[in-house]
């Protein structure tokens, strides 16, 4: 029986030198804010302002984790783990989940009874702040938006939510500050609160997906199958595994019965054949086990 072990580099997997400085930069600017709004939100009473703090709290997790993990991720294989550290950033966003979901209820058991009982709030101090939370979170945008690196792309979007949730910030500022409707507050913190847990869960549902290895989005393993069976030295395939280590790195394994016998060349020459069709699917490392006709399999199973 022939193995194959494709090499470790995918295709869009170059580090980007920059990618780690832009976040660094989007990750202490957003947490100042943070920590400026917390204080801010309890000054107002504004518990709108504190559901944007745990926001943007969130996104500081999620660029300081990014950060830390993207430096993680580089360290290579061990003896230890034979994968890399590519996987670590599946932690961070387990870790970033967990958080954002306590805070999230935290915030709702405030502002839900808040609608039916307001309190008074600081109008023209949540406008002050809307508009600050606007400029800051705009300018990590705009640090972000040179970057091309995945990391950089999903931080971007973060952050441009965020930008959004100032928005409607300072429309419900401007709507207290001429109309005394002080519930608009504690419904606006709920609204941002209810987006928030809807990405979370989103998010912590796409993780668990990887981390019970489950076959990624955009590979099917019938279409692998039906591509691998079009090369013409294949008979059939069985034994296939395909999954990811953190979301865009995958791998695949895999038993390829050959028609016929093959010499050790041509054996070689499959292989690459094999391994240049996966690539065009995405798929980064690829280990091939090749078999006789009427060899018999050991490890069998039908997918």
């Amino acid at each position: 029986m022939a193995h194959a072990h494709h090499h470790h580099g995918g295709p869009g997997h170059h580090h980007h030198h920059g990618a780690g400085s832009n976040i660094k930069v989007a990750f202490f600017l957003n947490l100042t804010f943070t920590l400026l709004e917390i204080f801010g939100g309890l000054w107002i009473n504004s518990i709108a302002i504190l559901s944007d703090a745990l926001h943007d709290l969130g996104d500081s997790l999620s660029l300081g984790l990014a950060w830390y993990f993207e430096n993680v991720a580089k360290r290579g294989r061990n003896q230890k783990y034979t994968f890399g550290y590519k996987r670590f950033s599946l932690l961070g966003a387990v870790i970033n989940s967990v958080v954002l979901l306590v805070g999230s209820f935290f915030i709702l058991s405030e502002a839900i009874p808040r609608i039916f009982n307001p309190e008074e709030v600081n109008a023209p101090g949540m406008v002050g702040f809307a508009v600050l939370g606007i400029i800051v979170n705009g300018a990590a945008v705009l640090r972000l938006k040179k970057g091309d690196s995945l990391n950089e792309r999903v931080v971007r979007l973060h952050l441009m939510e965020d930008v959004l949730g100032w928005v409607a910030v300072l429309v419900g500022g401007i709507i207290l500050y001429f109309f005394d409707v002080p519930w608009i507050d504690p419904l606006l913190s709920v609204l941002i609160t209810v987006y928030v847990l809807y990405n979370v869960v989103r998010n912590l549902r796409d993780t668990m997906h990887i981390l019970l290895q489950a076959a990624p989005d955009n590979i099917r393993p019938e279409e692998v199958i039906g591509r691998l069976q079009q090369i013409s030295e294949v008979s059939s395939v069985h034994d296939l595994h395909v999954w990811t280590l953190d979301g865009t790195y995958n791998v695949l394994t895999m038993h390829a019965v050959t028609d016929t016998s093959l010499p050790a060349r041509q054996e070689e020459e499959l292989k690459k054949k094999i391994r240049a069709a996966m690539a065009d699917m995405n798929v980064q490392h690829v280990t091939i086990e090749l078999e006789k006709p009427g060899e018999e399999c050991t490890h069998e199973e039908s997918l």
